[in-house]
C-alpha cells in the first residue's frame, strides 16, 4: 500500500484527489494533508481520512483547527516549513503537489531530494525554476507525473514512443476560457461572476481568471517546455471549445497522437497516482454518437495579450518566467480583491516585464529574488 501526502488538500485538485483515493483505498492510504487556512474543510478531511500529519500554513488558524477536531494523535505543523516537512517525510511515498503559487517550489524540491513520486498540479514552480527542477529530478531519479489535463495528455501520448528524439511538435489544446466568444471591447464591462464562470472546468478563482486571460495556457506552454524538454517554438496552442482532445503530439514522421477523455480532473489525477498502471473507475466516458464535431482554431493574441507575454517569456527563458508568474499572481489577486480592473492585468504584467533586469542562467537565489522583485513592482503599480 502506498502512502500519499496531499499538499493543498482543501483546493479543487486536493478535493478531487481525495475522491479518487476513496475509490482506490485498497491500494493507497492518506498519510498527510495541508491547507493554507481552510481549517473547516481540513477538519472534515481529518475525520474522514485520518491522516498522521497535517500542516496549516497560516499559524493563526491552528487554534481554530483544534476547536473543530481532535488532533491528539496527529502531528500538526504550521507555516510554509510544514509543507517541506510533509514533502520529505520518510512515511510518504507519493506527494500530490496541489498548492498554487510560488510557495510550492520549496516543498517540491524537498520531495525531489527525498526521491518521492510527485503528482504535479502546480504550474508556478516549474515556470519559475523549470531547468533546476528537472535537473534535480533526473539527479535524484524522482518521477514527476503531471496532473494538468493537457500535460497528462502529452505525457500519455509520449508513452507510446520510446524515442524522445522523434518528437516534432506539441499541440496544447484549451477550451478558450469563459471569454472565448466575447469581444475584447466588452471585457471592461464584464462582471467578476461572469469571468469566474468557466464553460468546462470547475477550478479555483485564480486559475479561472488565468483561463479568462489565457495566461493559464501561456503558463502551460512554459511548463511543457520543461516537462518534455522541447524548444518553445515547437509548442503550439490550439483553441478547442469541446475540450474532448486534451492535447496532441506530432512525431517526425507526421504521425499525430491525441489523448481524448471526458473533462473530469479525476481522470488525470488517477492516472498520476496509479502510473505506470491504469485503474478502473466509474467516471463518465465519451459517447462519440453525441460529440458531433470537434473544432480547432488559433488563439487571438491581440485579444489575449497575456498569452503573447507568456510566449515571449518562454522563448527568452532565464528569470523572465519567474517575473511573469509573480506579476500575474499579484495582478490576479488584486483583481479578485477589486483593487484593479480585469483589463489592467496584462498591462501590469507587461510593465513589470519591461522593467526587469534579465538573468539568463539563474540559480535558485536569483529566481527567488526575481520573484520578490516582480511582486513588489506589481504591488507598486496596483496601489
Amino acid at each position: 500500500m502506498k502512502t500519499v501526502a496531499i499538499l493543498g488538500s482543501t483546493g479543487s485538485i486536493g478535493i478531487n484527489t481525495l475522491k479518487v483515493l476513496e475509490s482506490l483505498k485498497d491500494n493507497f492510504r492518506v498519510e498527510a494533508l495541508s491547507t493554507f487556512e481552510n481549517t473547516k474543510l481540513l477538519a472534515e478531511q481529518i475525520r474522514r481520512f485520518k491522516p498522521k500529519a497535517v500542516t496549516v500554513v497560516n499559524p493563526k488558524k491552528v487554534s481554530d483547527l483544534k476547536k473543530r477536531v481532535s488532533i491528539s494523535n496527529i502531528k500538526v505543523f504550521q507555516t510554509p516549513i510544514g509543507l517541506q516537512i510533509l514533502a520529505e517525510s520518510m512515511r510518504v511515498d507519493i506527494v500530490v503537489m496541489a498548492i498554487s503559487g510560488a510557495g510550492a517550489l520549496p516543498p517540491l524540491l524537498a520531495a525531489i531530494r527525498t526521491n518521492k513520486k510527485i503528482c504535479l498540479a502546480n504550474k508556478e514552480a516549474l515556470i519559475m525554476a523549470g531547468n533546476i527542477i528537472m535537473r534535480m529530478a533526473d539527479r535524484y531519479k524522482a518521477p514527476i507525473i503531471p496532473v494538468d489535463s493537457e500535460h497528462s495528455a502529452i505525457f500519455q501520448c509520449l508513452r507510446q514512443s520510446h524515442d524522445g528524439a522523434s518528437l516534432n511538435r506539441i499541440y496544447l489544446t484549451g477550451s478558450g476560457g469563459p471569454l472565448r466568444n466575447i469581444p475584447k471591447a466588452k471585457f471592461s464591462t464584464l462582471s467578476m461572476s461572469s469571468i469566474l464562470k468557466h464553460p468546462k472546468w470547475n477550478m479555483g478563482p485564480k486559475i479561472t481568471v488565468d483561463s479568462a486571460t489565457l495566461m493559464n495556457k501561456g503558463l502551460e506552454v512554459i511548463e511543457a517546455k520543461h516537462l518534455f524538454k522541447i524548444a518553445a517554438n515547437k509548442i503550439k496552442v490550439l483553441i478547442h471549445p469541446e475540450a474532448i482532445i486534451h492535447s496532441m503530439v506530432e512525431f517526425n514522421d507526421g504521425t499525430i497522437l491525441a489523448q481524448m477523455a471526458a473533462a473530469d480532473m479525476k481522470l488525470p489525477i488517477q492516472y498520476a497516482l496509479t502510473f505506470p498502471k491504469r485503474a478502473t473507475n466509474a467516471l463518465a466516458t465519451l459517447d462519440f454518437n453525441r460529440i458531433g464535431q470537434l473544432n480547432f482554431y488559433r488563439p487571438k493574441l491581440d485579444k489575449f495579450p497575456c498569452l503573447y507575454l507568456a510566449n515571449v517569456a518562454c522563448k527568452l527563458g532565464g528569470t523572465y518566467p519567474a517575473v511573469l508568474s509573480a506579476a500575474d499572481e499579484e495582478s490576479v489577486y488584486a483583481y479578485l480583491n477589486k483593487k484593479i480592473k480585469f483589463t489592467d492585468i496584462p498591462k501590469i504584467i507587461e510593465k513589470v516585464l519591461l522593467k526587469h533586469r534579465y538573468i539568463a542562467e539563474p540559480v535558485l537565489a536569483d529566481i527567488f529574488a526575481a520573484d520578490e522583485w516582480a511582486r513588489e513592482e506589481a504591488k507598486a503599480l496596483i496601489s
